[in-house]
């Protein structure tokens, strides 16, 4: 103990929501210090990293779809676990890299955020990565325990707080009270499921194909979850599927939320199935304190009405849905000793 409060002052201890999508760094004292996009970019056929590495993050998120034949844009993550162990730990390495003061050669301590229901394999990748990449030492803690403390929920009073954190690749729920998670359910529908419905939508009615960067523009851009006070529309360009041509089209959101019932619809069959099993006691609690909303996937327009109106709760967003677990991930590294037990440090 004393010896790692000693390596302790001279290394920068870090808090990372490894995302599908995104990849959220903080430190202590400093709160957010990073935010890029989970991608690499590998000389194709290889796992070499362009360029001595810098071609992670929004660097190489620009060549997703755009690469030449010798490049490779590779996301080591899918739903929410490592699919690529080689590059997830180059991607870890660059980030902490970029992160951390490297004094007299100590190695930080991170503490990283997983999806509530990765198999004993899956935590494993991701400690062996994290510590190959230049982890002194790796601890895990599940996403929605990680997004209530960091969205400010009394997580550790014996009272029910629910959290749904819709991120890229995962959709994590989860019912927490005395700083553990009661019930939860971790599903592999989320952000990049609605951009593969809309490009689906828009390849079927309009006989248009459009890649994934494209498929997440409309989204962002005039996706929704419940009626507009102004339906918004959108001009999207790609490839047609009969004459192999470029060529346009306009869509809207009416179309788009169509689309995008499939997996907000898995999303709620999730929600009730984890109300169905949460303790009655607990269920008293959330008539009156609701959902918690966070992720990015919480940012889709009306989201929090349309889950308000099907589940019959209160939902609130989230005041920074984006960070919420790289935030909570931070508190977990600030307070080690309190909630030592809850977080899984491999070795145990």
């Amino acid at each position: 103990m004393f010896m790692s409060r000693i390596l302790g002052m001279f290394s920068t201890d870090m808090g990372i929501d490894l995302g599908t999508c995104n990849t959220l760094v903080t430190v202590q004292g400093q709160g957010i210090v990073l935010a890029e996009p989970s991608v690499v970019a590998v000389r194709k056929g290889t796992n070499k990293v362009l360029m001595g590495g810098k071609a992670v993050g929004a660097a190489a998120k620009e060549m997703l779809g755009r690469a030449p034949p010798n490049i490779d844009a590779i996301r080591p993550m899918k739903d929410g676990v490592i699919a690529d162990f080689e590059i997830a730990e180059a991607m870890i390495r660059y980030f902490i890299d970029r992160v951390h003061n490297r004094k007299w050669g100590v190695r930080p301590r991170v503490v990283i955020a997983v999806p509530s229901g990765i198999t004993g394999v899956e935590r494993r990748a991701v400690h062996s990565a994290a510590e190959r990449a230049g982890a002194r030492k790796v601890y895990l803690v599940e996403e929605p325990r990680a997004a209530g403390i960091g969205a400010g929920l009394p997580i550790d009073e014996p009272v029910a707080s629910m959290v749904v954190d819709v991120g890229g690749g995962t959709t994590e729920i989860a019912v927490l009270a005395l700083a553990d998670v009661v019930i939860s359910e971790s599903i592999r529908v989320a952000g990049d499921d609605m951009d593969e419905a809309i490009a689906a939508h828009v390849r079927k009615e309009h006989q248009l194909l459009i890649g994934e960067p494209t498929a997440e523009r409309i989204k962002i851009s005039i996706g929704s979850a419940h009626p507009l006070e102004r339906e918004l529309q959108m001009s999207v360009k790609g490839r047609d599927t009969v004459s192999g041509m470029p060529r346009g089209e306009t869509v809207t959101s009416e179309e788009m939320r169509e689309a995008l019932s499939g997996p907000i619809e898995t999303i709620y069959s999730a929600i009730r199935k984890v109300l169905e099993q949460t303790p009655p006691e607990l269920s008293a609690d959330l008539v009156d304190r609701g959902i918690l909303l966070c992720g990015g996937g919480a940012l889709l327009r009306g989201l929090d009405r349309a889950m308000s109106d099907a589940i019959n709760l209160p939902v609130r967003l989230a005041d920074d849905p984006l960070i919420c677990v790289a935030i909570g991930t931070g508190l977990f590294l600030e307070n080690l000793d309190k909630f030592s037990d809850v977080l899984d440090a491999g070795d145990r």
